[in-house]
């Protein structure tokens, strides 16, 4: 039995559920000490936890880390998680590796919300005072995604089938795509040059407000697609065999699509849209950990989180003093690779 345990291949060892979740757990930890330490400042690990507790003399340092870099390292941390976990719980619903948030309409929804509030800003202030001019288009953009789900889960909610809902996902992406593109049309210059900077994702304006707005609307959607893990795992057997086990297959595909439009919408309301992390997170995850679901959902929360942590960062010193947005990171980034990966698939299973 000992010789058995010490001649253990590898890949079995790195398939344990707690090897490849601490491992996680460390590669977040310390994309989020990096977020944290590099920038136009650099700031050494004990300078932030010093400042973190509250225990450096240094005023300039921790104004730093605890107004400018620890928010946006969070938000980070929070925009992965929803985008990963959204991705997986997607992926596991459709039983395809390459669905993403988008299917649902997502992104289109919420370009759609940020577009109007962009050309319309001057006049939706006067009639909705209460937002104000800064968090206008957060608010608009998270409408738009809502609305956007809704109208998909409305044109399958008769029949429930996973082709209704790709069907209406590509119907409602299509007409948000053109009443986008026909308020792009009609911006002049300044609102078409915030919208492409919009579009294109990015943490910079992420702060202690848009926290405590993406928190608490985040984290209890990213809990209940957590706790539907079983069900999703049996999905993949396919919706008959998910009945006969048990499975209430109408409401686990409403309960995971709300749940998904809730965390995406608010993380692309605020952050704009990043591409690459909800499709190729839960894939990576999945192609180490296996298809359970217990083990992908966690999983993929802390990969999203810490490749965002990570995209942020190089997108802050490549072209410093100057910043890239985000999602060109991302993009940039994980084409190549999830082409690579494609190709290289066979050496992993």
């Amino acid at each position: 039995m000992r010789a058995a345990v010490l001649t253990r291949p590898a890949s079995d060892l790195w398939r344990r559920p707690e090897t490849l979740l601490v491992m996680l757990g460390l590669l977040l930890v310390a994309s989020f000490v990096m977020s944290l330490s590099i920038g136009a400042m650099a700031i050494g690990p004990v300078d932030i936890l010093l400042s973190l507790f509250g225990l450096t003399s240094d005023h300039t340092v921790a104004s730093v880390v605890m107004e400018l870099r620890l928010p946006r390292a969070l938000m980070a941390v929070v925009t992965g998680a929803a985008l990963g976990v959204s991705g997986a719980a997607l992926q596991g619903l459709f039983r395809n590796p390459l669905a993403d948030p988008g299917l649902i309409g997502v992104s289109s929804g919420a370009a759609l919300g940020a577009v109007c509030a962009i050309v319309l800003g001057a006049t939706l202030t006067l009639w909705l005072p209460l937002f104000g001019s800064r968090f206008l288009v957060p608010v608009f953009a998270f409408a738009g995604a809502l609305a956007a789900c809704l109208a998909t889960q409305m044109l399958a909610r008769r029949h429930g089938s996973t082709a209704l809902l790709l069907l209406g996902g590509i119907a409602i992406n299509a007409l948000a795509g053109a009443m986008t593109g026909f308020f792009v049309y009609a911006s002049n210059d300044n609102q078409l040059r915030d919208f492409t900077f919009w579009s294109m994702g990015s943490l910079a304006a992420a702060g202690w407000q848009g926290l405590y707005i993406a928190v608490p609307m985040t984290l209890p959607a990213l809990y209940l697609i957590w706790t539907s893990a079983r069900s999703l795992d049996a999905m993949l057997l396919g919706e008959r065999e998910a009945r006969h086990l048990g499975v209430d297959v109408v409401w686990l595909k409403r309960r995971i699509f709300i749940c998904s439009a809730l965390a995406v919408g608010i993380s692309v309301a605020l952050c704009g849209v990043i591409a690459f992390v909800g499709v190729v997170v839960p894939h990576l995850v999945r192609l180490v950990a296996g298809p359970a679901h217990r083990l992908v959902l966690p999983g993929s929360a802390m990969l999203g989180g810490a490749l965002l942590l990570l995209a942020d960062s190089l997108a802050r010193v490549s072209v410093a003093p100057a910043e890239l947005p985000v999602g060109l990171v991302t993009a940039a980034l994980g084409s190549p690779f999830f082409i690579w990966l494609l190709m290289r698939q066979r050496s992993f299973s």
